[in-house]
């Protein structure tokens, strides 16, 4: 069968002990046997959990029901004659390698795969096994070729690269490794039921299934898939991986995966759904995005010939900003001023989730083994999610990344969204990179600072910082500290009704008797004393000196930078500083 999906409706169906449909758990790490002979035929590999003549279990840390039955599942979704679950993608990648290589044997792997094989392939094999790993571009046929010697026992790549998303040409790769006596060892986390790996040739499929699997970013989890021989050499008793080093799944989490299984194709097709609008509608605004599902993309052929029908391209996008300070303002803005999605690493998540690779899931590989991978500091990886309406999520991105390029990774201002706890002080919530209090739409050009004036203050501007919202009297005013950029308010006070300053001499800035101290923990105030509380009512309204004396000295002065202040409600403000 080719569809996936038809071959997991045609797995064998395990049924819970008491007739439920849904398996049961087994939690059991030891079990019991009613011939005494048995024991022993169980070490000596005469009998089994697949035996015709009965299935038989020794101890969890080999064969579990229910494990073994996600196993079944497993072996199903890509088409090979069994499968193992084990705790992790990289259990199955080091499992999978072990098993097939010896001390002394030779690698040849690609040259961008996810940072952590990339790690156990550059140094932990060649450090505590022996084993020498040569890395290619794996789109260079000949040079995978020539890399070959004849200690090669692997040919180790990913469907699609993470994080760049080049395409592996199964076909030509499982050719070259199969004339070498080498086998193919094909990493399917990123394309689950979109391409089965098997198929063209693959000899070994690994997963990480904390991702898309999973779907839910609560279980770690992985899988390796392959020939009914091949996952006896992984449990034999003196040399498999898995039985030794013990990577062993819980039963539990083989029962929560097990459940999800069948939701997965509506999940990926969604995924990829929204994956390939985005990228089309990225392309369309200039972006430099990387998406296979593009024609545009060089390896777009190559993949297209090796999918399944109806599951799309996937769920990544590559966005290429260019400057990590660009790549930075735009994931700021996406999640913490429009709800995009989540700066993190992993994918597969319901939300979208965004991470720079250069400084995370890459930042294993050395500068030249990123350029030569085409890891540039400003690369985002996007797993996009299946949250919110399309359109929705299409306007934020739009929104954000011509943000960012108008402003070409400068942002005017820092928009922080703070709120006063119950103690007094202000907290801060979420900061974004903004363009000032005119983007969220907000009535009243006295929140606009007048340019001329802010400019004057030039760029060492960051000490004491207050402005007024245009409100009725008694509207807060916010006061932090040297180099406060948002994160921290120390104190509030009340200024005189629709005032808004570009700076505070701090003399004139008393506190409140409901707010304390407004230079409580401020390390300016005009005399290196907290200003003198007063009661009842507002403070001298603000000036424009923009001059604060510092608890440094007497004599010395500081600039004031303006900040600008929304009110959402009586608690909640944003205020936006500028970055000069």
């Amino acid at each position: 069968m080719a569809d996936p999906v038809e071959r997991l409706a045609s797995a064998n169906r395990e049924y819970g002990e008491y007739g439920g449909f849904n398996p049961s758990i087994e939690i059991s790490t030891t079990f019991t046997v009613l011939d005494a002979k048995t024991l022993p035929d169980i070490f000596a590999g005469k009998r089994g959990p697949e035996k015709k003549e009965g299935a038989c279990y020794l101890y969890g840390r080999s064969w579990s029901p229910t494990v073994h039955t996600l196993g079944r599942q497993l072996a199903a979704l890509e088409d090979t004659e069994a499968a193992y679950a084990v705790a992790s993608g990289m259990a199955a990648i080091s499992s999978a390698i072990m098993a097939l290589c010896n001390s002394g044997d030779h690698i040849v792997c690609s040259n961008c795969v996810y940072g952590g094989t990339f790690a156990f392939m550059k140094s932990y094999l060649p450090l505590k096994a022996g084993i020498s790993v040569s890395f290619v571009d794996i789109t260079d046929l000949d040079a995978v070729a020539a890399a070959f010697t004849e200690r090669t026992k692997v040919l180790s790549t990913e469907v699609l690269s993470n994080p760049t998303l080049v395409v592996s040409d199964l076909p030509a790769l499982a050719r070259i490794a199969h004339a070498a006596g080498a086998q193919l060892v094909v990493d399917n986390t990123f394309t689950p039921l979109a391409v089965t790996p098997a198929r063209w040739g693959a000899d070994v499929v690994v997963h990480s299934m904390t991702k898309f699997i999973s779907g839910a970013s609560d279980i770690i989890a992985g899988a390796v898939c392959g020939s009914n021989q091949f996952l006896q050499q992984l449990m034999d008793l003196h040399t498999g991986p898995i039985m030794l080093q013990g990577p062993t799944m819980d039963p539990r989490i083989a029962s929560e995966l097990l459940l999800r299984l069948p939701h997965l194709p509506l999940r990926v097709k969604e995924h990829s759904r929204r994956a390939q609008a985005m990228a089309e509608m990225m392309e369309g605004m200039g972006a430099k995005v990387v998406y296979p599902g593009l024609p545009s993309h060089k390896h777009h052929a190559i993949l297209k010939r090796m999918l399944n029908p109806g599951y799309g391209f996937g769920g990544l996008i590559g966005l290429d900003m260019q400057t990590q300070a660009k790549a930075e303002a735009l994931m700021e803005r996406l999640q913490n001023k429009h709800g995009f999605g989540l700066m993190a690493v992993s994918l597969g998540y319901a939300d979208t989730l965004m991470s720079l690779s250069a400084a995370s899931t890459s930042s294993e590989l050395s500068e030249s083994d990123k350029a030569k991978a085409d890891i540039s500091d400003g690369y985002v990886r996007m797993s996009v999610g299946i949250t919110g309406s399309l359109e929705q999520r299409l306007q934020q991105l739009r929104e954000a990344y011509t943000f960012v390029v108008a402003c070409d990774g400068r942002p005017p201002f820092r928009a922080t969204k703070v709120q006063r706890q119950p103690n007094g002080r202000m907290t801060e919530l979420l900061s974004w990179p903004s363009g000032g209090p005119s983007e969220d739409h907000v009535a009243g050009s006295a929140l606009e600072a007048a340019p001329a004036a802010l400019a004057a203050h030039g760029p060492q501007a960051a000490v004491v910082l207050a402005a007024a919202a245009i409100a009725d009297a008694g509207s807060r005013m916010v006061v932090g500290g040297e180099g406060w950029h948002g994160p921290h308010l120390h104190g509030q006070g009340l200024v005189a009704p629709a005032t808004v300053a570009l700076g505070v001499t701090a003399s004139s800035a008393m506190g409140s008797d409901t707010c304390g101290n407004t230079y409580s923990d401020n390390d300016y105030t005009s005399d290196g004393e907290e200003a003198p509380r007063v009661k009842g009512g507002s403070v001298s309204p603000l000036t424009l000196t923009g001059v604060g004396k510092s608890r440094l000295g007497p004599s010395s002065s500081h600039n004031v930078q303006a900040v600008k202040i929304r009110k959402l409600d009586d608690d909640t403000h944003i205020v936006y500083t500028p970055l000069l």
